[in-house]
């Protein structure tokens, strides 16, 4: 399998891909739109997208769900632990630039702010590792995974910094085929993105099927429409497998109401929201 990534080699999508399927080739990317163009002109490639995360919320991916409409196979709730890491013999004192994703600077805000570091926004985490490793300037650090320490040959001066210790993000593994399981025995996720059509109280017109068959909903988010801030899409998760009689009868209730409606896919529960 081949799975594209945005980052470079350490980044927390390649970890999370070789953790899944650890004989995969991964493909790094410069960014996440270049990820889902290689997924979408190409059958055989796969994109690990992460989606959202614990303590930061949605990583702001959605424009690209919703522009591509790749098929959702497999979600992993995967754990983040990042790490302050700096040139070898470098101590924690000497630091005053802090370099990262947006995300992983956001996410140790704590630590970031106790040390009174200056915050350096960068395109990927493991990108940021490998510019401290080339750059050799002992007052900067980066803040990144385990994993890149090791590629990148840096010491890591501080561990866990996140500030809530059970950090973890939502990874999607997405693709051009349209590949849905059966319905057996086991707990689902019906993932499908709709835009309402332009009526007074539609998206309560438009959800009363999923209260009245009793059909939950994990996920709701709205995302405007391009170029505009009066039209906008949702994106929404449901428990349950798309061939579930209430399940069917919800989304026919929800079709009435809409303009656009498309399935996402289909795909097992992570064995994480049962924690």
């Amino acid at each position: 399998m081949k799975i594209a990534y945005q980052g470079i080699e350490g980044s927390y999508s390649e970890s999370c891909a070789k953790e899944i399927y650890p004989d995969c080739k991964t493909i790094p990317c410069k960014t996440f739109d270049e990820v889902f163009t290689k997924a979408n002109q190409d059958e055989e490639v796969r994109a690990m997208i992460p989606e959202s995360n614990k303590t930061t919320g949605n990583i702001g991916l959605e424009y690209l769900i919703f522009k591509y409409r790749l098929n959702i196979y497999e979600e992993k709730f995967y754990p983040i632990r990042h790490h302050l890491l700096g040139l070898p013999g470098t101590k924690i004192q000497d630091i005053k630039n802090v370099y990262s994703h947006a995300q992983g600077l956001s996410q140790c805000s704590n630590f970031i702010k106790k040390n009174n570091f200056v915050e350096n926004v960068r395109a990927d985490t493991a990108g940021s590792a490998k510019y401290i490793s080339e750059n050799k300037i002992k007052n900067e650090a980066a803040i990144a995974s385990k994993q890149s320490a090791k590629i990148y040959n840096l010491d890591i001066l501080a561990s866990n910094i996140e500030d809530e210790k059970g950090n973890v993000t939502r990874f999607l593994l997405m693709g051009k085929p349209i590949l849905q399981p059966e319905l057996k025995n086991k707990k689902y996720i019906t993932s499908f993105l709709f835009k309402l059509k332009d009526k007074p109280a539609a998206l309560y017109s438009a959800l009363s099927g999923f209260a009245i068959q009793g059909v939950n909903l994990t996920k709701l988010q709205s995302y405007p429409e391009k170029n505009s801030f009066s039209s906008y899409f949702f994106l929404c998760d449901l428990d349950g497998h798309i061939e579930e009689p209430k399940v069917q009868k919800s989304l026919e209730e929800l079709g009435l109401h809409c303009e656009d409606f498309h399935v996402l896919g289909v795909f097992t529960s992570d064995k994480f929201r049962e924690k």
